[in-house]
């Protein structure tokens, strides 16, 4: 499957999800929806002051300088973020 429809088949999968849950969600894909959410996103990340990275149930929280978190439920992510092992 090319990048593209693997995009297009996770955007579809999220908002399905959200529809089941009865929520309204806001999808960019592309243009200035895209670059503007990127921006947003970029700031938010840049105001990460310490990360909980808890693979072994798939969860990351971000502590922000303010004091507030925000949790992120994935797969993969908090995997990325543990050190390697090491047995020396």
């Amino acid at each position: 499957m090319n990048q593209s429809r693997q995009v297009a088949a996770a955007v579809d999968r999220a908002n399905r999800l959200e529809a089941e849950l009865e929520a309204s969600s806001d999808t960019a894909i592309e243009g200035d929806a895209l670059a503007r959410a990127k921006s947003i996103l970029h700031a938010w990340v840049d105001s990460v002051a310490a990360v909980v990275a808890t693979p072994g149930v798939g969860r990351v929280v971000l502590v922000h300088e303010d004091g507030g978190e925000s949790g992120i439920s994935s797969p993969n992510l908090p995997m990325r973020l543990a050190p390697p092992v090491r047995w020396d």
